[in-house]
């Protein structure tokens, strides 16, 4: 995840911290993490482009091209949670619990991630607050986040390729049921352009949805209740860098 310098927030009320001065019919911060991330004096802002593509090669020869760094291949298992009355899609904000692997290490630990998504900002790219938090037990984490009153809405597996190239990370995706995306994050809307086209990207549209958006929609419109999203057993991923 890259981010741009943070943007400065009013802080919360202070009168929560202060029982003695507590309002009428005051109440606790609604549901926790959502709303208590969106009173946070500072938040990082993720700004990406997401671009569909028929085909990784490509875009993975121009990487290879320019010497751009290759991080690693990861499998990644993605599980979204909003409340019983779906506060957070209401409010446009997400709550994800992320597990990744690297598929080339068997010593290395699962990488496991917390991410409250603030709502989307107007603008050509996608952009919008984003805070993560490093944990230990994914299973621990959504135990904690059930506490809370979070329920799990939706988990899809994810195979992705992640490349380091001047400011700018870059995505190579596969999405079960959605075929191959690439995502560029950077620092700037500017930065994140010009990455497009330094990847002949240029002439792809730019897709807005996220994941987990796309996902719903195709099982709505394929009458699919199953929200466990996975690979099919046979299917072979997407090939490595050489």
């Amino acid at each position: 995840m890259i981010h741009q310098p943070a943007t400065i927030r009013p802080a919360p009320d202070p009168r929560w911290l202060d029982h003695h001065t507590e309002p009428e019919n005051w109440e606790p911060l609604p549901r926790w993490l959502g709303h208590l991330l969106q009173k946070r004096s500072f938040m990082p802002v993720e700004i990406e482009a997401k671009m569909k593509v028929e085909d990784l090669s490509p875009v993975r020869a121009k990487l290879q091209e320019f010497h751009a760094e290759l991080i690693g291949d990861f499998f990644e298992v993605n599980t979204f949670f909003d409340t019983d009355d779906r506060s957070l899609l209401a409010a446009d904000e997400g709550l994800r619990l992320r597990v990744a692997r690297d598929v080339n290490s068997t010593a290395r630990p699962d990488d496991v991630t917390l991410t409250y998504k603030g709502p989307r900002r107007h603008g050509a790219l996608k952009s919008r607050d984003e805070t993560e938090l490093k944990v230990s037990s994914p299973q621990e984490a959504a135990a904690f986040l059930s506490c809370l009153g979070f329920t799990r809405i939706m988990s899809f597996e994810k195979r992705r390729q992640s490349w380091k190239i001047g400011t700018c990370r870059v995505e190579l995706d596969e999405i079960p049921h959605l075929g191959v995306y690439i995502e560029i994050e950077g620092t700037s809307d500017v930065e994140v352009m010009k990455c497009r086209e330094t990847l002949g990207l240029s002439g792809r549209p730019i897709v807005r949805a996220s994941y987990v958006a796309l996902l719903m929609t195709y099982l709505q419109e394929h009458r699919q209740t199953d929200r466990t999203v996975k690979f099919p057993a046979t299917s072979a991923p997407v090939a490595k860098a050489g």
